[in-house]
């Protein structure tokens, strides 16, 4: 699978002490497939980091390409809580990356609807804070997958497919119900 990382739009300026040592934003993005647990760097081994764009400010480009099929493969997309995290961060000169947002790419919305032949396809996501709530911008990805991706995931539904099916032909299964008596038009109960 790769993935590039387009841009980023509508940021955010940071308003603190340390924005009085820069002017403006240089944001660069961290994709891991490990959710973060804080928002520190800690293990790099499978995390991949985009340029710092030192001009864009608000509005980052970067266009940087990633090959993640080292770390995805067909059971990635089995698992109904996959997702690529990414990290946005600030670059300052004297104080390190400064935290801004996250998003996360779930494995459902990078499969959905690709094609065989392994197309690309454009992602749009809302960046968040660090709680999780609603934060400022959006961060834009494109996704191609590789065909092997689709060949492994077929050979998985062919498994499936040859499992026996099971059939009910109208038989119900849940909590039995009790039977109540009709009434006739008489008063009287006819069963």
């Amino acid at each position: 699978m790769e993935m590039t990382v387009i841009s980023a739009q509508g940021l955010k300026k940071t308003s603190t002490l340390s924005s009085l040592f820069s002017h403006h934003l240089r944001p660069f993005i961290t994709l891991t497939t490990t959710p973060p647990t804080s928002t520190h760097f800690g293990d790099r081994s499978h995390i991949y980091t985009t340029t710092v764009d030192y001009e864009g400010g608000v509005n980052p480009t970067w266009g940087d390409k990633f090959d993640l099929s080292n770390v995805i493969d067909a059971s990635f997309f089995s698992h109904k809580y996959s997702c690529v995290y990414l990290q946005l961060y600030t670059s300052r000169l004297l104080l390190g990356p400064r935290f801004l947002g996250w998003c996360a790419i779930p494995a459902a919305d990078i499969a959905d609807g690709f094609s065989p032949t392994g197309t690309a396809r454009h992602l749009s996501y809302r960046i968040r804070k660090k709680d999780g709530s609603r934060g400022h911008g959006f961060v834009n990805v494109i996704v191609k997958l590789d065909s092997s991706l689709f060949q492994a995931r077929r050979r998985v539904d062919s498994v499936v497919q040859r499992l026996p099916e099971v059939r009910f032909d109208g038989v119900a299964i849940g909590i039995p119900v009790k039977m109540l008596p009709t009434v006739s038009h008489q008063g009287r109960s006819v069963v």
